[in-house]
């Protein structure tokens, strides 16, 4: 991995979860990393823990002129920005419903984080990513994009399309555009939100029956923005535990 020493990354939703395991693993490899987050506060903190390779900036990835003008400074400050992940989403078990239950205003906020979000920030970031050596997106989708009827689901399905659209789009400027499925992953916010019967409903339909850990994301996300992965785009890998298999 010495590859991504003293390279650039933008995290979207860099202040905690998988923002912050994302941070500490690309800054232990030497990367400078920028957490983008809507609590500037939470960000800050994650940025003193994570070290002098970590800063905090405040950003709302749902405001396109926002995002523009973020990685505009981000790429003048350092020169260029080597890495981006899409991060950045609405995700509660409140989030996961029917869109007639969830109601009008609230999908349309989450589709704007969800998938605009992931819009607006590859747009802002492709002038200053273009033709630089191993640049490259990674958006975090979700197993509930596969077969999902809620929706959460829905707004994940999009990442994955708009994953395989950039990975066109962006291919002739050199940048490669990937995603990762989590599946049920152990973190503070889904042992809080999900009760143990549901946990255990998905662990069921899991082919490896261990608990999900933030670690097996991090190592999916280290393997796609590394030159092992430089003939991989747009694909979205499962970090599933095999559940949501399909052929």
């Amino acid at each position: 991995m010495t590859s991504l020493q003293q390279r650039v990354a933008v995290i979207t939703g860099g202040a905690r979860g998988f923002g912050k395991a994302f941070g500490h693993a690309l800054a232990d490899q030497g990367m400078k990393v920028i957490l983008v987050d809507l609590d500037l506060a939470a960000a800050r903190l994650t940025a003193a823990e994570i070290g002098p390779n970590a800063e905090a900036a405040a950003g709302d990835v749902s405001d396109e002129q926002a995002m523009h003008d973020l990685m505009q400074d981000i790429a003048k400050r350092y020169g260029g920005i080597d890495i981006l992940i899409n991060n950045a989403g609405i995700h509660s078990a409140e989030a996961n419903k029917p869109i007639g239950e969830l109601g009008t205003a609230r999908t349309r906020r989450m589709f704007e984080v969800n998938i605009w979000g992931v819009i607006y920030c590859t747009l802002a970031a492709r002038p200053f990513m273009a033709g630089r050596e191993g640049a490259a997106i990674v958006n975090i989708s979700s197993m509930a994009a596969y077969g999902s009827q809620m929706a959460y689901g829905v707004s994940k399905l999009a990442v994955r399309g708009l994953t395989v659209s950039f990975a066109h789009e962006l291919g002739g400027d050199g940048i490669r555009v990937n995603a990762l499925a989590p599946g049920l992953i152990l973190t503070d916010t889904i042992r809080n939100e999900l009760s143990p019967d549901v946990m255990a409903h998905v662990k069921g339909m899991q082919i490896v029956k261990r608990d999900g850990a933030e670690q097996d994301i991090v190592s999916a996300m280290l393997w796609l923005v590394s030159p092992g992965a430089s003939f991989v785009t747009g694909e979205t890998i499962r970090v599933s535990g095999g559940a949501t298999l399909q052929v």
